[in-house]
């Protein structure tokens, strides 16, 4: 009975010790990542702090912004009915590889509820190839009230592969009812139109 005893004792006091060892490992863990940062000056805490609760993230900066060039982009409404349908903005600066949003203003300054869509089209033409839309809403068709007005946003980054030529973009959307005649885009540059609503959008 004396040598179980004296066995559990004995194991209680190793299990004892291995926990205080791995609390003061654990404590330790912060000065040593500290020091092997400072001596091979790669910043491991801040590549793992965004996993940890509670911890403020590392501003990581991005790469595919190209900071050397600033395009013109600008913006052009044009409604085909009797509604309000305009840009909040007539244009903004933005370098290539930059998150961009603009919002468009909407209103149904008709007496009956109205469905409707926009066609984009963008001059000089070779830059819709380069301009990426992450949000439009020509998109969707829209059903408006009666007086309703909205706002809808466009989200777009401009791939810095684009032609260092090209300095100005002109994003240009044509509003028109659902179910009339589907017009062409606006201008020489807006590339074929379309001829029915399931070819709108991009």
């Amino acid at each position: 009975m004396m040598n179980l005893r004296s066995v559990n004792r004995t194991m209680a006091l190793k299990l004892v010790v291995i926990a205080i060892g791995m609390l003061a490992f654990g404590y330790a863990l912060g000065p040593i990542y500290k020091a092997i940062c400072e001596v091979t000056g790669i910043n491991i805490l801040a590549l793992g702090e965004r996993n940890i609760p509670g911890a403020v993230p590392a501003i990581v900066a991005n790469t595919q912004i190209d900071k050397s060039r600033t395009i013109t982009v600008e913006f052009d409404a044009n409604a085909r009915g009797p509604w309000e349908f305009k840009p909040a903005v007539r244009s903004v600066q933005v370098h290539p590889g930059e998150l961009t949003t603009v919002l468009y203003e909407f209103q149904n300054t008709q007496n009956r509820r109205m469905a409707a869509q926009a066609i984009p089209s963008y001059a000089p033409r070779q830059a819709s190839a380069y301009f990426n839309k992450l949000q439009c809403f020509c998109f969707n068709q829209y059903t408006l009230e009666p007086g309703e007005k909205k706002s809808w946003p466009v989200a777009f980054v401009i791939d810095p592969k684009l032609s260092r030529d090209v300095k100005t973009i002109t994003l240009s959307y044509t509003f028109f009812e659902v179910g009339g005649t589907v017009p062409a885009a606006p201008g020489s540059d807006g590339g074929p139109p379309a001829t029915s609503p399931s070819r709108i959008g991009s």
